[in-house]
């Protein structure tokens, strides 16, 4: 019967593929049209960010004569990435970011998969009016001056953990989390505690394993939120550069135009090799968008893999 219904639908120069009788075969106009509009989304999303990275390798001669951001490569150099990793600010906000990111998003995933996990057992002590609370957190707060009062007043005012506590747990990403959790197979939970296992062990060997794609899904949100969270900073440190993040640097010196300290920009040999303030400015655009860009591609490799060792195979 399927061989019937695939029969005849073979595409033109392509043998042994088939396709079904209710698919229309592509015409040359859809797939020209598909083209056009990959390559336009394609060009929207890569101009922007080569002419940022070519900007931040380019001299000051260079910049001048583009007028500001650069699209044709000339006058190549490497001069804004020495000057701001030479020591200084913008070294010292990377580290930071590093580790705001790689603690805030452990403590994140803890409470969250926690937290999740137990509002998904229906036997809970209490956890449908724990969920009932958090959902009403979603749509009602305290409001930006109580949360600056509560964190100032429990010494978090020019602290590090006051960039990451405040901020630590998303209501969504548990909910979504307890969504998943919830329609883990019972057979597999129940053939753990018929072995002996408790919560602990049901969670780390049977919930986990098969949440894969979800545990991927929400570390990488909670990474990339405390990567790119530079308001935190604005409240709890405004002052104290040292304990900037990359971000706020980012928000300082590039949408501020602040001077950045540390960087004579007065050249490493002539006038005309100067460092060009946009070309510092672009440098630092570039260090922070690198890590998330690096990320993604290995993370969305990993959701595809984590879909499939998820599911249970009869």
């Amino acid at each position: 019967m399927s061989d019937t219904l695939t029969r005849g639908a073979r595409r033109p120069g392509a043998p042994g593929t088939a396709r079904p009788v209710w698919e229309e075969p592509p015409t040359a106009v859809g797939q020209a049209g598909k083209g056009t509009v990959l390559l336009v989304v394609l060009a929207v999303v890569i101009v922007p960010i080569y002419s940022i990275a070519l900007t931040s390798v380019s001299t000051r001669g260079a910049i001048n004569s583009a007028g500001g951001l650069v699209l044709v490569p000339h006058g190549i150099t490497l001069d804004a990435y020495r000057e701001i990793l030479t020591g200084g600010i913008v070294t010292r906000a990377l580290l930071v970011s590093f580790g705001i990111t790689a603690v805030g998003t452990l403590v994140s995933m803890v409470v969250s998969v926690l937290c999740a996990y137990g509002l998904s057992r229906s036997r809970s002590l209490g956890h449908r009016f724990i969920l009932l609370l958090l959902i009403v957190t979603m749509f009602v707060s305290g409001g930006l001056i109580p949360s600056f009062l509560v964190v100032s007043e429990l010494g978090g005012y020019g602290k590090y953990w006051a960039l990451i506590l405040p901020s630590a747990v998303s209501v969504f990403n548990i909910l979504v989390l307890r969504s998943f959790y919830s329609t883990t197979a019972a057979d597999l939970i129940d053939a753990a505690r018929i072995d002996g296992a408790g919560e602990w062990r049901i969670l780390w060997s049977v919930v986990l394993p098969t949440s894969r794609a979800v545990t991927a899904v929400i570390t990488l949100f909670y990474a990339v939120g405390y990567w790119n969270s530079f308001f935190n900073v604005m409240l709890y440190m405004p002052t104290d550069s040292q304990k900037w993040p990359i971000q706020y640097v980012l928000y300082q010196y590039v949408n501020l135009g602040a001077t950045m300290p540390g960087t004579a920009n007065s050249g490493f040999g002539a006038a005309h090799q100067a460092v060009a303030p946009l070309s510092l400015s672009m440098a630092v655009v570039v260090l922070t968008l690198a890590p998330i860009m690096i990320v993604y591609p290995f993370m969305q490799k990993y959701f595809a893999t984590g879909m499939l060792t998820g599911a249970i195979k009869g």
